[in-house]
C-alpha cells in the first residue's frame, strides 16, 4: 500500500487473504485502505481498555479484519481476517 500505514499480514492473516474470493480481496484492500488513512477512525473492541486502543477492529459487510496499530514502525499489523461469505 502507498500510503503513510502500510499494512502487514499475520502469516494467519495471509493465509485467510489468499484463500478469500475475489470480489472479498478487493473489499479488504479497501477496508485496509480506509484504515491506513486514520488507524483510530475504528472503535475499539473495549473503549475502556487504554492500553488496547491500538487494537480495532475494522468490518464492512461480511468482511472483519482485526488489526493492531505499530506506531513506532508507522503500519498496520493485520492480526485476523474473517470473511462470512
Amino acid at each position: 500500500m502507498n500510503n503513510a500505514w502500510p499494512a502487514r499480514l499475520s502469516p494467519k492473516a495471509q493465509a485467510e487473504r489468499d484463500s478469500l474470493p475475489d470480489h472479498a480481496r478487493v473489499m479488504l484492500r479497501d477496508v485496509l485502505e480506509l484504515a491506513s488513512r486514520d488507524p483510530w477512525g475504528w472503535p475499539a473492541w473495549d473503549r475502556s481498555d487504554l492500553e488496547g486502543e491500538d487494537v480495532r477492529g475494522a468490518a464492512i459487510g461480511q468482511l472483519t479484519v482485526t488489526y493492531g496499530i505499530n506506531r513506532p514502525a508507522g503500519r498496520l499489523y493485520v492480526i485476523d481476517i474473517v470473511w462470512l461469505g
